[in-house]
């Protein structure tokens, strides 16, 4: 079994942000699949069963996002290399999708939130949203929306990459998904 969690923030607020990619991907993925949705106040997030597929949107703002997805990893038995992240890269150019397994955390909250919880050793599909022009203004910046254009090449070009890298990465090693399904 598979566990894919975008990380967001619950709300209508947040809905369109560069820290809710995670959520965007996973609505995207499960739009025209046949979920279950599983409704269990333990696991605090809206939890989708597509075969053995688990699609998790925490429901703790990402600060938190590490305590749903442990409840969830330890209810189903989930191996760590079956736990697939998906979420906001600030220092990636927009755009920019890339792989990784551990590392640190980069001052992400979300990210933090799961080492704590989990460990550093599931898999990361880390999406670049930029960077402000101004360290100062990075926490307005994550929960800005994305623009017109920006949400255009969202959803035609990188979240449909995405989708396909989220499969390719249940089928090969990580080396072969980053050679393949890295985008710049």
């Amino acid at each position: 079994m598979y566990l894919i969690v975008g990380l967001g923030n619950i709300g209508e607020k947040y809905q369109n942000t560069r820290h809710n990619i995670g959520f965007l991907v996973i609505d995207y993925i499960t739009k025209n699949l046949n979920t279950t949705n599983i409704n269990n106040p333990n696991f605090q997030s809206t939890l989708l069963k597509s075969g053995y597929n688990l699609f998790s949107k925490p429901i703790t703002y990402m600060n938190n996002s590490g305590i749903a997805v442990y409840n969830v990893k330890e209810y189903y038995k989930i191996d760590l290399e079956n736990i697939i992240i998906i979420h906001d890269d600030l220092d990636l150019p927009f755009g920019v999708v890339k792989f990784k397994i551990g590392g640190g955390h980069g001052g992400h909250n979300g990210l933090k939130s799961l080492d704590s919880h989990i460990t550093k050793e599931y898999i990361r599909v880390r999406v670049g949203i930029g960077k402000p022009k101004d360290k100062e203004d990075v926490a307005n910046y994550v929960l800005s929306n994305f623009s017109k254009e920006e949400q255009d090449e969202l959803y035609d070009r990188i979240i449909p990459h995405i989708a396909k890298s989220i499969e390719a990465l249940k089928e090969l090693d990580i080396d072969e998904v980053k050679s393949k399904y890295t985008l710049k």
